[in-house]
């Protein structure tokens, strides 16, 4: 477990050298936002979560499984992952940013130039 980065995971860079490729300048894991997000784009007043399927539970997603060993543990540990992340978001909107989450196994180049396409056009 201790070998697990929250940072710098290899679908976050992913994330934020298509972002950086687009044109799109941000920040990095701001402290003074609620659930520092992993990247935010504080001129277009937009946050993105980079989401692992495992730990966040991506719905329908093969990574997004449940340990064989200890159940109860892991399924408590998923719960709480999930309802901290809704609140998070929840917390966002209401203080008007645009969230918006990409998950490991989306983190591919069309769907990124989606995401950096659609982040583009607010202003």
């Amino acid at each position: 477990m201790s070998g697990i980065r929250g940072r710098n995971t290899q679908p976050e860079k992913t994330t934020r050298k298509a972002l950086f490729a687009a044109g799109l300048r941000y920040q990095l894991h701001s402290k003074g936002i609620p659930g520092r997000p992993d990247i935010v784009l504080p001129g277009r007043h937009c946050v993105v979560f980079v989401h692992g399927c495992f730990w966040h539970r991506h719905p329908h997603c093969r990574y997004a499984y449940v340990p064989k060993t200890n159940k109860g543990f892991w399924n408590g540990k998923f719960r709480e992952n999930v309802a901290r992340d809704k609140r998070v978001s929840a917390q966002l909107r209401r203080e008007g940013w645009r969230v918006f989450t990409v998950w490991e196994c989306q983190a591919t180049p069309r769907y990124l130039a989606r995401l950096a396409k659609t982040i583009r056009s607010i202003k």
